[in-house]
């Protein structure tokens, strides 16, 4: 039998009514609020992303195993407490204390703006293989004097392998320490122990503080060792190299708050069958993002290059069908490079179309502009291979007009004339337009030998003795290749005279 309410109205007791026995209403939200506060969360170990329960499959960044658990972190408060120092008015802050020092490696000075700051903490990645720690291991050798030590922790190799290293590139100095850590705490008392001026962590993803959950590598793994080592770096005015490993896609693994943590990021980049390696600042809070340094890596080691031009050049005594010269900017420095083109009849219904160290889409481009503006029409039916020299990547629009020679001279068989330079980017309709740097980089062609180029109009000062030729669209950049027969007979190839 149904019992009635105890207040008379006929209708079912609810419990936490009056009158009714159970758990009142206030207390039942209060335990359902706390079981709800130490419910367990699940984080994103790549992007952070939160949820109450688990999945396969991160939805906002769609990596799969990254979800973890992780305990609901406690509410806190932080109350005023004492200052490490007192606020000064910015013109008596005392500069003296961010003065660079330089690292021994001019190319690296380079790009960090003159050298290390002290209490500067910079960010170095770069794919597997590309020559980062032996780049590393070289600047701790330069780097150490009796002044200043230097201390190189690895988490990924043992010290003999790192010593072996050194001894096959010459880095051994009596003020360099190395270590083979993966623990956090073992790395800051290292720092008590050996008090150096230039810390190498190598990689900062093998580092783990045992007070954090995850693993190593993990997003609050990396967030932890990163800002224990920037507190360190910055307490002790300490210089610190991180190295940072990089996703299949080329983006710095780990959290993005690591690149905002850090003062310099520098992305190292080279393709692992060429010799050439380049350092690009992607951040720098000391000194400019546009400045790259060159270096080539070899056997006994890795090096410096102060004029790289030569690596991405074939000397001739005759010039070669298929071959153009062009100047590329990387960063501010102007780098000479050779593009070269092959045309062959095609063997299959659709002809191949292959590039290295090109953009395909900006080859197909010229391919399509040189058959409707400079009437070229044996291109479509032919294989085309175009590639550069020395490994270099060229992504600028300035080497459009490079590009399309060297594919019309394949096409011809004829060679462009010896010691010419082509500088501009071409558009769809034919046009030829200007770039940035027209004078710097005719100024590094007549430095390296160049007397001919090809710029668009009114390119500005020129090098004296250095025969300039400005072309306002695809044909008057095809004039330059030489004549053969009658002017406006068809050739066997497809190219009208």
């Amino acid at each position: 039998m149904r019992l009635a309410a105890a207040d008379g109205t006929g209708r079912p007791g609810r419990a936490g009514a009056p009158g009714v026995s159970g758990p009142l209403y206030g207390d039942a939200m209060a335990a359902r609020t706390k079981s709800a506060k130490d419910r367990p969360s699940y984080r994103c170990t790549e992007c952070g992303w939160t949820t109450a329960k688990w999945l396969g499959r991160c939805p906002e960044c769609h990596a799969w195993g990254t979800v973890e658990e992780y305990g609901a972190p406690a509410v806190r408060t932080t109350s005023a407490g004492r200052v490490s120092a007192a606020a000064l008015p910015i013109a008596q802050v005392d500069v003296r204390t961010a003065t660079a020092r330089s690292t021994g490696v001019d190319e690296l000075d380079r790009v960090l703006g003159g050298g290390l700051v002290p209490g500067a903490v910079v960010l170095l990645a770069g794919e597997p293989g590309v020559g980062k720690s032996t780049l590393l291991l070289d600047v701790a050798a330069k780097a150490a004097s009796d002044e200043h030590r230097t201390l190189y922790v690895t988490g990924e190799e043992s010290a003999s392998q790192v010593r072996l290293r050194a001894d096959r590139i010459g880095a051994i100095h009596d003020h360099l320490y190395l270590a083979a850590e993966t623990d956090l705490s073992a790395v800051l008392g290292h720092l008590d122990a050996v008090k150096p001026s230039l810390l190498i962590m190598d990689s900062v993803q093998t580092v783990a503080s045992p007070e954090i959950d995850g693993a190593p590598g993990g997003m609050a793994q990396v967030r932890e060792v990163a800002g224990a080592l920037i507190r360190a770096s910055k307490e002790r005015g300490m210089a610190t190299l991180l190295v940072g490993h990089v996703t299949k896609d080329g983006a710095i693994a780990g959290p993005r708050l690591l690149e905002h943590l850090v003062d310099v990021v520098l992305s190292f980049e080279g393709d692992r069958h060429a010799r050439l390696r380049l350092v690009r600042g992607v951040k720098n809070r000391f000194g400019a993002t546009d400045e790259v340094g060159c270096f080539e890596l070899h056997d006994e080691g890795i090096t410096g290059l102060a004029d790289p031009s030569g690596l991405f050049l074939t000397r001739r005594d005759e010039p070669v069908p298929g071959t153009c010269l062009t100047v590329t900017l990387e960063g501010r420095r102007p780098l000479v490079a050779e593009v070269q083109a092959l045309t062959v009849d095609s063997q299959i219904p659709s002809p191949r179309r292959t590039t290295s160290g090109l953009e395909t889409s900006r080859v197909s481009m010229m391919l399509a502009v040189l058959e409707q503006r400079g009437r070229i029409s044996a291109l479509g039916k032919r294989d085309i291979y175009s590639a550069t020299v020395g490994g270099v990547k060229l992504s600028e629009p300035a080497a459009d007009l490079a590009v399309a020679l060297a594919l019309a001279s394949a096409a011809s068989d004829t060679p462009l004339p010896k010691n010419l330079v082509a500088i501009g980017e071409v558009g769809l309709a034919g046009e030829v337009r200007r770039v940035t740097g027209v004078q710097r980089r005719l100024a590094e062609a007549h430095r390296l030998g160049f007397t001919q180029a090809l710029v668009p109009t009114d390119p500005g000062r020129v090098p004296a003795g250095m025969k300039v030729t400005e072309v306002a669209d695809m044909g008057d950049a095809l004039r330059v290749l030489p004549r053969r027969g009658r002017a406006d007979a068809p050739r066997e190839d497809g190219v009208r005279r």
